[in-house]
């Protein structure tokens, strides 16, 4: 496993790490989860990716437990605030990050996240009241750096003009051979003032993995069937994109890769990429996608790939 440097930290962060969404504390068993989390550290990955809203605390009550008896300096533990954990607790109000923040770590049973993360933008909250809030979390050792995900560049530029505030050292953004929008300015902007990108779904919503056939219904189990995606993945299973990743296959056998593998080395290619986020519901997933940091791939196959990939998206949204 290699590690990256997160931004204009200290921090240094394994270049694939363990994401929590849709899986642990909710659809995944608390066995196949705790055995994913030790895999993970066996492949020495030290970079775990967490939010109050996976589960609505679930996914933070299982982390707490599974990392007990570890030790806190032996991994980076990160989680988020912004979206609704009842009816009147959502944004980023000074009175929500200071409510949230708190149950986290009650959840997590430690006394500080390595990175406290902004989940969205809340428009509905002054800037400035946010940074604020977020930069005494710091102030009070209960984050030690603080991230975004998802912002526009505008406002987070804005962030970046304002004095007396802690700096981002983070930026989580949607990133993958089928979803390439953060290079138009978040990759930059963020590039220019010591911001890493952590990025999410890496795969495609596991399109990349190549396990969803062109010509027949997603299989039962798969993400794509589950509630929790119905409609948000339309774009990414349209037949021709389907067939377009399937024919990324023999490019990543090429660089003697899987494509799961080829993918997130795709990822893995941009320097102001610290880490791509996996998520894994058996060790063996894990161990296969750990098997991509540090690899070598021919820039002529990346770029195969993304002419074939570019096209078929073309198709689909015209």
């Amino acid at each position: 496993m290699k590690y990256r440097k997160l931004g204009d930290s200290d921090l240094e962060v394994s270049e694939i790490s363990l994401g929590s969404w849709l899986t642990y504390g909710v659809g995944v068993e608390a066995d196949k989860a705790r055995a994913c989390l030790e895999e993970s550290f066996e492949q020495g990955i030290n970079f775990i990716d967490t939010a109050n809203v996976y589960g609505r605390g679930a996914a933070e009550t299982f982390l707490g437990e599974a990392l007990q008896g570890r030790a806190r300096d032996s991994y980076v533990l990160a989680t988020k605030v912004y979206f609704p954990m009842s009816d009147t607790d959502h944004g980023l109000s000074r009175a929500q990050i200071e409510k949230q923040i708190d149950d986290s770590l009650r959840r997590l049973r430690t006394d500080y996240v390595d990175l406290y993360q902004c989940h969205r933008y809340d428009w509905d909250t002054p800037l400035e009241e946010t940074m604020e809030a977020m930069t005494r979390v710091v102030d009070s050792g209960k984050a030690r750096y603080i991230g975004f995900s998802e912002w526009p560049a505008e406002r987070i530029q804005a962030a970046l003009d304002m004095t007396g505030v802690a700096k981002f050292v983070s930026s989580q953004p949607q990133y993958s051979l089928l979803w390439r929008e953060p290079e138009d300015e978040v990759i930059p902007l963020c590039a220019a003032n010591g911001i890493s990108q952590i990025v999410w779904s890496p795969l495609g919503q596991g399109v990349l993995s190549g396990k969803y056939d062109p010509d027949r219904p997603p299989p039962v189990g798969t993400r794509a069937t589950s509630d929790e995606m119905s409609g948000y993945m339309d774009r990414l299973l349209q037949p021709d994109v389907l067939r377009a990743v399937q024919r990324l296959k023999p490019i990543a056998e090429e660089a003697g890769l899987t494509l799961p593998q080829f993918a997130l080395a795709w990822i893995l290619r941009e320097p102001n990429v610290a880490s791509a986020i996996i998520g894994a519901s058996r060790p063996s997933q894990v161990q296969e996608n750990a098997a991509a940091s540090g690899v070598v791939v021919d820039t002529q196959l990346f770029v195969r790939a993304e002419q074939i990939l570019d096209e078929a998206l073309a198709g689909a949204t015209a």
